[in-house]
């Protein structure tokens, strides 16, 4: 591996690069859970308690232990946009839905930079609504 964390091809050992490829996806596997939660923990505190909707899975070992499960799926809803994170068999999937009145108009597969920024864009522009709604009522309640 590299200085920065990238796989460098072995020219004399292709079994060892296959080898390096494969803990490198395992690793990622493992951040992508590690993402997960801490995504769903900073989301649920930030947003509205009806914003995010998290679905877990509950192996036998996680309801004997108390654990809550893996998260398989993260739901944001904001205004006309429904924001899915979902993995499945290792694999993260985004998708950017238009929802109106609660239907859902549009589904959108994406890949997950562009999920962020989706998801980024939309945060940013509830917290500027919700600062002008603030203010607003302000200047009504105060009389500014």
């Amino acid at each position: 591996m590299t200085d920065h964390g990238q796989i460098e091809p072995s020219p004399q050992d292709p079994g060892t690069s296959l080898d390096l490829l494969a803990a490198a996806l395992r690793r990622d596997a493992a951040d992508l859970e590690v993402y997960a939660q801490v995504l769903t923990g900073s989301l649920a505190e930030a947003l509205p308690a009806d914003a995010v909707t998290v679905e877990r899975r509950r192996s036998v070992g996680d309801r004997l232990a108390g654990r809550p499960g893996r998260i398989e799926r993260v739901e944001i809803s904001m205004d006309d946009r429904r924001l899915v994170l979902s993995v499945a068999q290792g694999r993260p999937a985004g998708e950017v839905c238009t929802v109106v009145r609660g239907v859902v108009l549009s589904r959108r597969p994406v890949a997950l930079d562009e999920w962020a920024l989706e998801l980024a864009t939309a945060v940013t522009a509830r917290a500027r609504s919700d600062a002008r709604a603030r203010a607003a009522l302000e200047r009504l309640v105060l009389g500014d």
